[in-house]
């Protein structure tokens, strides 16, 4: 765990080892959530890199008749 302060404009600056091992670029967007009294950043992902991970998922469930 690595400390960080706010500046007066309430910035943070993401330590280097955190950038590199997210793969984090320079005005890429993230997600802010109040969490059980904590802050937690999760980076946005663009569209086109999430094709195709739920392939392979298993679709064979019941379904009701009006859901087909």
């Amino acid at each position: 765990m690595e400390a960080v302060k706010i500046s007066p404009k309430f910035q943070v600056v993401i330590p280097k080892k955190i950038r590199e091992s997210l793969q984090l670029k320079s005005g890429q967007k993230m997600q802010i959530i109040e969490y059980d009294n904590r802050i937690e950043l999760i980076p946005e992902q663009d569209i086109a890199s999430m094709q195709g991970f739920l392939s392979g998922i298993n679709t064979d469930i019941e379904r009701d008749r009006d859901r087909l």
